[in-house]
């Protein structure tokens, strides 16, 4: 073969070659002549634009817009391959916006290079289009996750799985006492009392499998030496391929809340020991006043003020907070079920009261139950309550309904416990109905839930 033969076939082959490598490059490439005209490009540059110049017509770029970085338009002769190839020098580093067809933008960072012969001349000219909009993104993203863990109130500190300290807020630097430059490059033992050194193997294994751990109650030290009582919420730190690499933790000051909840308690049992007190200072006077009366009487009133006190111990019992209608129901019935045994049928929704509420609904409940073993269903030996509650709207309905017992007639006169429960009620913004059936009473209470 002839070496003009030669040279022309590696001629072809290095052209073949190029052309080959500009289409399979993942990023945007393509090339221009002097004049800008577009005389070649690749798949990923038509993505990115959005369509398919026509070659040797369109100039520069085949974004239907472009506009600098600031969102201000640009002249297509104003971008850096245009400017690149009037200088012949490369003009790079100037992020651009470029439109597509359907009026996405996209942010793109171009590298073009002038083409030149032997003599110097430009010829031509080759650009790359990065897509940088992903890249701004993360930027922003990290920014404000920055600011966020500067500005937050709570303390944020990372650290690697060996327990060096990598990160250090504002917040831990007024929370421990340590600068940022004081803590990190530091083992985290430093914040914690040696008695609790224990706590953190378990830590860093739990991050090694991945698991996050919230609310974790504990105690931790300040450069003082002071201890403080801290929620603490770690959470696993990965790395671009999904391997734990360290942890997050988020510490929240909880000492006042602590002193608060012990304060609380001492409260709480100083009102549940005064309530007793008083509870059976009122039933020894009665005792005393009422010491000529009939001995029924006399049990009757022992037994509200017992019914009374048991109420308060339910609401003691849950920190004065509100109670589930259960087990105001379960407290109240408690003393006749122990007696009459599966007599009672109870149901209803599940239904929070407030501690007023609970109060006046064990009362009624007791007062009807007495009635019940007195008079009505529970003075036979077949005779069944059935007790239910519901809500309609803000307001609780709750029903006692007596069968199986002794045929009854309304009353003549109202006796205390019917009054009581009326007045109560009412007293209440609520109402109390009895409905004297001859197969049973049927009292429907209505209250505010």
């Amino acid at each position: 073969m002839a070496a003009a033969e030669r040279k022309a076939e590696v001629d072809a082959s290095a052209e073949l070659s190029a052309h080959d490598i500009l289409t399979a490059l993942p990023v945007a490439v393509y090339t221009t002549d002097a004049e800008g005209r577009i005389t070649s490009y690749n798949d990923a540059a038509a993505a990115l634009w959005g369509r398919r110049p026509v070659l040797g017509e369109e100039r520069w770029c085949a974004g239907m817009r472009l506009f600098r970085a600031d969102g201000e338009a640009m002249a297509h002769d104003e971008s850096p391959l245009a400017q690149t190839l009037r200088q012949g020098d490369p003009v790079r580093g100037a992020e651009m916006i470029l439109e597509r067809p359907d009026g996405g933008r996209l942010l793109v960072l171009p590298h073009p290079t002038a083409i030149k012969d032997g003599t110097g001349r430009v010829v031509g000219g080759v650009n790359m289009l990065i897509d940088a909009s992903d890249r701004r993104a993360m930027h922003h993203a990290n920014a404000r996750l920055a600011a966020i863990v500067e500005s937050s109130d709570d303390a944020i500190i990372s650290k690697t799985l060996g327990g060096i300290i990598t990160s250090w807020n504002k917040s831990a630097e007024r929370l421990f006492g340590y600068t940022a430059e004081e803590a990190i490059g530091q083992s985290i033992l430093m914040l914690i009392p040696e008695d609790r050194h224990d706590e953190e193997p378990g830590i860093i294994a739990r991050i090694s499998a991945g698991q996050r751990i919230d609310h974790y109650e504990t105690q931790r030290r300040r450069k003082d030496g002071t201890l403080i009582d801290l929620s603490l919420t770690v959470s696993p730190v990965k790395n671009d391929k999904g391997e734990v690499v360290g942890a997050s933790k988020i510490a929240r000051d909880i000492t006042d809340q602590k002193r608060a909840e012990q304060q609380r308690e001492l409260l709480l049992n100083e009102i549940k020991h005064r309530v007793k007190n008083t509870l059976g200072t009122v039933q020894a006077i009665a005792s005393q006043t009422f010491r000529q009366a009939p001995r029924e009487e006399r049990d009757i009133f022992g037994a509200r003020i017992r019914a009374l006190a048991s109420a308060h111990d339910l609401l003691t019992h849950q920190d004065w907070e509100k109670v589930e209608m259960a087990d105001v129901a379960e407290r109240a019935l408690r003393p006749f079920r122990e007696v009459e045994k599966d007599r009672f049928e109870t149901g209803g929704p599940a239904l929070s009261l407030l501690p007023s509420k609970a109060l006046l609904l064990a009362m009624a409940l007791h007062e009807l139950s007495t009635n019940a073993v007195k008079y009505g269903a529970l003075s036979t030996p077949d005779g069944k309550v059935h007790l239910d509650w519901q809500t309609e709207g803000p307001r609780l309905i709750l029903t006692w309904r007596e069968t199986g017992g002794p045929a009854i007639a309304p009353p003549t006169q109202r006796g205390f416990g019917t009054t009581l429960i009326e007045r109560a009620f009412k007293g209440e913004q609520g109402q109390a109905h009895f409905d004297y059936r001859p197969e049973g009473l049927v009292c429907t209470l209505e209250t505010l839930a």
